[in-house]
């Protein structure tokens, strides 16, 4: 079988591995680190052609950019099988205030919200309002668009910059302005057939810039996998309550979601609470949720998106750590061109595996392009051992300015601290 991946960041070098186990594997664009053959034999190639012009058995789409725009319904239109929904199913991200109408609508516990595209009228919610307060941006925002705080100046002061555009253009101009939650937070990713949904294994991620969750959100600074703290009465009452009532009203719309659903959750005193959907595999999450399943992820894959799911997803007992590896100013202004070095060694280390989003070749050599550089990750039987391993490798990864968390599943027993979302 061929496989096409959408995409071009370490979640996309992440599922080329995992399909390379038993697929060939094509990642357009892809990036210089991708390229190579699996322990299995499979070729993962890249290709600068539209996705609309490669032939292959399935694709799979990485980020929501894509789905938002409609790729998903393109490529069907074609006859492929495509892992990822259609626009329609794609607005659960694109814009959360039809995310949070359509949560209302299936009685999915969630925050109560208000949605704004004046400054005048958002500023006087503001004002009514207790705090800490919670504001989003409707659209897109590569994972920076919300802000928590207690402080009224610096609320009114981002909703201004939102909604005249200065912050995100379009995608800030209109805001949802959410009741705060607090407690602990967990990825859940559903894989979704348009009718049945099987969860993945649970995930937690970092959200935030700096250890102990300090500073601004980012994309993703690491994750892990399992989630001690979190039993599966968790899954179960997050398929039950929020996951499968969603696809629920989805089809009543006439939405068939076919393709990833991820969850993310807020372990309240009160249960289980939604936080956001998003319409495809997270990133860090992929990175440390695919080395735990066990069998063909291809044919997995496969049956979702053509609408015969399995009945389960059959996961083994390992864990896995993600510690991702960011350019000096992220998530603000950064610089690039800097050399990696360290690379070959840390691949080389048991269980570890480098995948590359911010990087290119030249010169011969690895140097940052973007961001979030390189998403270091370790597969171990225990998850503290994969802790170990993956800082191990990360410390032997060098490039000027990189930064990255130092406590990445520091406490395995416990959430590493209660967030507000």
């Amino acid at each position: 079988m061929k496989v096409l991946v959408i995409g071009a960041g370490a979640r996309e070098h992440a599922l080329a591995e995992a399909l390379a186990r038993t697929a060939d594997v094509v990642v357009a664009p892809g990036n210089d680190g991708m390229p190579g053959q699996s322990a299995e034999g499979h070729d993962i190639s890249t290709i600068a052609s539209p996705p609309e012009e490669i032939e292959a058995d399935l694709v799979v789409v990485g980020p929501e950019a894509p789905l938002v725009e409609g790729l998903g319904d393109r490529l069907r239109a074609r006859g492929m099988t495509v892992l990822g929904p259609g626009a329609d199913g794609a607005r659960l991200e694109g814009s959360k205030a039809f995310m949070k109408q359509v949560a209302a609508a299936a009685h999915v516990p969630t925050a109560r919200f208000a949605v704004f595209d004046q400054v005048g009228s958002a500023l006087e919610h503001l004002r009514r309002t207790a705090p800490p307060y919670v504001i989003k941006t409707d659209g897109l925002a590569a994972g920076k668009g919300v802000l928590v705080t207690p402080d009224l100046e610096q609320a009114e002061a981002d909703v201004t910059s939102k909604l005249t555009g200065e912050s995100f253009g379009r995608a800030g101009r209109r805001v949802v302005i959410e009741e705060a939650m607090t407690g602990d937070e967990v990825s859940l990713l559903a894989l979704c057939d348009g009718t049945r949904a099987v969860p993945l294994p649970l995930a937690r991620d970092y959200k935030r810039v700096n250890d102990g969750d300090e500073g601004p959100n980012t994309g993703g600074m690491g994750a892990h996998s399992p989630v001690g703290f979190a039993p599966q009465r968790i899954v179960e009452e997050a398929m039950e309550r929020i996951v499968e009532p969603t696809l629920v009203e989805l089809r009543r719309r006439g939405i068939e979601y076919r393709g990833v659903l991820y969850a993310g959750l807020m372990l309240t005193d009160d249960g289980v609470r939604l936080v956001e959907f998003n319409v495809r595999l997270g990133d860090p999450e992929t990175e440390v949720v695919l080395p735990l399943v066990a069998g063909d992820v291809t044919e997995l894959f496969y049956e979702v998106a053509s609408g015969r799911g399995p009945r389960e997803v059959a996961t083994n007992d390992d864990a896995a750590v993600c510690v991702v590896m960011a350019t000096k100013g992220y998530p603000g202004p950064q610089r690039h061109g800097d050399v990696i070095t360290g690379l070959e060694q840390a691949n080389a280390l048991p269980g570890v595996s480098v995948f590359h989003a911010g990087s290119k070749k030249k010169d011969g050599d690895f140097v940052t392009d973007g961001g979030r550089v390189l998403a270091v990750t370790a597969v171990a039987g225990m998850l503290a051992e994969a802790r170990e391993r993956a800082y191990e490798a990360v410390h032997l990864v060098q490039f000027d300015g990189a930064q990255f968390r130092g406590d990445i599943a520091m406490d395995v027993r416990e959430p590493a601290s209660r967030g507000i979302r």
